[in-house]
């Protein structure tokens, strides 16, 4: 999606019904401001605000996302080229993200073991020894879930036996056996347990 596009896009149909930017606000119970973000592409409206924005400018959705109007004739093209790329776009994010959780990862147990280690060198065995350990195991296992989270939450497992790409809730995935994100699981498809790999996309 082209922001700068959809932004002029939203800014024309808007003079084209004489409204201002303020007029525009007020009938979405939003400050001016974000009208003008959206008209610069610096954002899109909140998805609780699209349709009655639509509704106000007699555009659809479809047109908003394209930042033009479309013919009957070329919309669905346009609705494939908009869902691909949305569909590339969220993969480019899940990089991003599962880039992010192995760094973070590599981070977190280098800090935990460099605490562990200037902890055992400078403190006497007490309790404010016990206090440095017990708060950096603490921490390190906030920090484990929330890179786990990430893997969860990020693209899809893959099924060795049928290929089918799913999504896991927290519960499961965090019981299963795993390698990295590699996790033993049953398939929700062909309901077969397999060493299901993580993807990014359910595209191959």
């Amino acid at each position: 999606m082209n922001l700068i596009k959809i932004g002029a896009f939203i800014s024309e149909c808007r003079k084209k019904k004489n409204l201002t930017q303020e007029q525009l606000a007020e009938k979405l119970y939003i400050t001016d401001r974000a009208v003008s973000k959206w008209e610069r592409g610096l954002s899109l409206p909140d998805a609780d605000k699209m349709l009655d924005l639509c509704n106000i400018l007699d555009i659809s959705i479809n047109e908003l996302f394209n930042g033009e109007r479309i013919n009957m004739k070329d919309e669905k093209k346009k609705t494939e080229e908009l869902l691909l790329s949305m569909a590339k776009q969220e993969e480019i994010q899940n990089k991003k993200l599962y880039n992010n959780m192995f760094v973070s990862y590599v981070v977190y147990i280098l800090f935990y073991l460099g605490i562990m280690f200037l902890a055992s060198m400078t403190l006497e065995e007490g309790p404010v020894l016990g206090v440095v350990i017990g708060l950096s195991t603490v921490l390190l296992c906030i920090a484990m879930f929330y890179t786990f989270k990430i893997e969860v939450d990020v693209g899809y497992y893959e099924c060795r036996k049928c290929h089918h790409k799913y999504h896991s809730n927290y519960f499961f995935a965090l019981l299963a056996p795993h390698v990295f994100t590699t996790r033993f699981m049953k398939c929700p498809k062909c309901h077969k347990w397999s060493w299901a790999r993580k993807v990014l996309s359910k595209e191959k």
